[in-house]
């Protein structure tokens, strides 16, 4: 007989967590190796936590945050999470020096209402035609500017003025030193110049107020003035902080006396950066150039940006292979301050992201394929199949209509703010479901999705491919173009509007008072009546009022005018009308006729 086998010894309980933890930091996609650094333990025993949780790993492999900070809890240590590029900025903040820090150029942004002139100032500071190219005289992306004045550089980002690009001016004022915020002598403070203030006092920037078209008969200054003081904004000439320059964009007078506003302010501000450290800055804007692939726009907020660095922007790695300045001439190097177009990108960034350059690009590459995992994990979280609490959820709120779209548009900044533009359209009875979003010309795949979702393709500053308009003829799948915000936003509210029943409007005919009935053999009750009111008419439907009580409901079967059929009888005349399915007709009674007319629409 075999003896028994020996009992498996126990799996040890863990360790008790430390009364007093050790802070500690970590980033996003965090390793074991750097980990074990971090609270200086050996790795094999962050390995040995894992495996007791039944987790095999390398020590190069990312952990998850929650597992991390698990173990880090385990082994002592409380362990704070903070994104990679703001790790990078505390090293680079420790180790700076105050002899490396230079001065810098200020950052300006344009701010306003829409067709107040922010380009056309623009345009007259750096003596070129920006507007020209702008469908409709509008900005409909985030340019950014370099000019030198007097020995110095003001670098100035131009922001859209519509109020469907509130994204984008409010990303302006976050990148900004100063804001510049444009307001037309004649047409005076307006619902965007309230929000562009509100942007920069969320901001915490200064602001110079430019009161732009005084050439213009309807100038009023003080009247701006008052305006601007009743925001907030009292300027310097009615014993106030905030600088006000009247000049004339179109005219080109007073610009000089701006420029000089602009860097007194700066000035006061002692704007300063280590051009010596490693670039790190924002995405201003994005976009899928056709024949060189993703670009994107930067703004170098600290350090200096030159060919060859391995760079991480939001999900979105890649290095520099080429720069090119505001004018379009490559660069070799971008220092604090300094916009340019960066290419050399694994993807299209998204607008806004920050950007930070490393030393090691193995280090790039996994940060970015960690934060493209955790982005696919939330697209399927997303995307998860309907399940029967959703359905009941749906049954219970009733049958709300979609509007499925496929938005593309020529940088990324634009499908941000379309996107947001149209999914605010305000509506209870359709909602817009945006199945997809991106930069770059329609394609065959989004003809395919639209197909298969039955949805709208809206290009905006786009065209479709030639084979994807093919498809799209085939397929007959509806492609709209466009190149200004406001029609897009217009034609999918009259789409919305398309997509609902018709309402049902009754419209009142006359009625007929009920003196006599007749019983006639094979037809049954016919009512002697006369037309009190209106009219009377063969197709016409009616109901049958007792005491102003409705008793029935239903068609005319007979109108007759003496022994003659008749299409209808008019006010002051008598007839003999006949109920259809319906005899129980009183002296007294009143029919009531009326018509049920199809309306379309008008209101979401």
């Amino acid at each position: 007989m075999a003896p028994p086998p020996a009992p498996r010894a126990a799996i040890p309980p863990p360790p008790p967590v430390p009364d007093v933890l050790q802070e500690i930091t970590i980033t996003e996609g965090v390793t074991i190796k750097e980990l074990s650094e971090k609270m200086d333990r050996k790795a094999k025993d962050i390995i040995t936590r894992l495996i007791g949780r039944g987790i095999l790993s390398t020590i190069n492999q990312p952990l998850d945050i929650t597992m991390a900070r698990e173990v880090c809890r385990e082994l002592g240590f409380d362990a704070r999470v903070i994104s990679f590029e703001e790790e990078v900025s505390l090293e680079q903040t420790k180790e700076a020096q105050p002899g490396d820090l230079r001065p810098r150029d200020p950052v300006v942004t344009i701010m306003g209402h829409v067709d107040h002139g922010k380009t056309s100032l623009l345009d007259a500071i750096r003596e070129s035609n920006i507007a020209a190219g702008e469908a409709g005289g509008i900005t409909q992306h985030i340019g950014a500017y370099h000019i030198r004045r007097t020995e110095r550089g003001i670098t100035f980002i131009d922001t859209p003025g519509h109020e469907a690009f509130t994204m984008m001016r409010a990303r302006g004022a976050r990148v900004t030193d100063i804001v510049v915020l444009v307001v037309a002598a004649d047409d005076g403070v307006m619902p965007q110049t309230i929000e562009a203030v509100h942007h920069a006092r969320a901001a915490g920037v200064p602001m110079v107020v430019a009161i732009n078209k005084m050439d213009k008969p309807g100038a009023n200054l003080d009247r701006v003035k008052k305006q601007l003081s009743d925001q907030g904004l009292l300027v310097e000439d009615w014993g106030g902080d905030v600088v006000a320059v009247p000049i004339s964009a179109k005219q080109k007078k007073g610009i000089p006396e701006l420029l000089e506003m602009i860097l007194l302010v700066a000035d006061i501000g002692e704007l300063k950066a280590d051009p010596s450290s490693l670039a790190s800055g924002v995405v201003l804007d994005a976009r899928l150039d056709r024949s060189r692939g993703p670009v994107a726009t930067v703004l170098v907020q600290r350090g200096t940006l030159r060919i060859g660095d391995p760079f991480i922007a939001g999900a979105i790695h890649g290095k520099v292979r080429a720069m090119f300045d505001d004018l379009g001439h490559r660069a070799r190097a971008a220092g604090p301050s300094i916009p340019v177009e960066v290419l050399g990108l694994e993807g299209v960034p998204e607008a806004g992201n920050p950007f930070q350059v490393l030393e090691d690009e193995w280090k790039v590459r996994q940060i970015g394929a960690f934060r493209q995992q955790k982005l696919r994990q939330e697209a399927m979280a997303k995307s998860s199949r309907l399940t029967l609490d959703h359905l009941y959820q749906q049954i219970k709120e009733g049958m709300v209509k979609e509007l499925p779209l496929v938005v593309k548009a020529d940088v990324q900044g634009s499908v941000e703010a379309l996107s947001k533009s149209l999914n605010d359209l305000p509506s209870d009875k359709v909602k817009i479901r945006t199945i997809h979003a991106g930069s770059g010309a329609i394609t065959e795949t989004d003809v395919h999705l639209a197909s298969a979702s039955n949805a709208i393709i809206i290009g905006y500053n786009v065209r479709p491919e030639r084979s994807a308009q093919e498809l799209a003829e085939k397929e007959k799948v509806d492609i709209r173009l466009h190149s200004v915000i406001y029609d897009i936003t217009n034609e999918i509210k009259n789409a919305m509007l398309g997509l609902l029943d018709p309402e049902a409007k009754e419209v009142y005919l006359g009625r007929a008072d009920v003196r006599q009935v007749f019983k006639v053999p094979k037809i049954g009750a016919v009512a002697g009546c006369y037309v009190s009111d209106g009219k009377i008419t063969r197709s016409a439907e009616v109901r049958l009022l007792r005491d102003n009580v409705v008793v029935y409901t239903g068609k005319v079967a007979s109108l007759r005018r003496f022994k003659d059929d008749a299409s209808e009888v008019k006010s002051g005349y008598e007839c003999g009308i006949g109920l259809a399915n319906y005899n129980d007709v009183k002296v007294g009674d009143v029919i009531e006729a009326f018509r049920v007319e199809k309306v379309a629409v008008k209101n979401l």
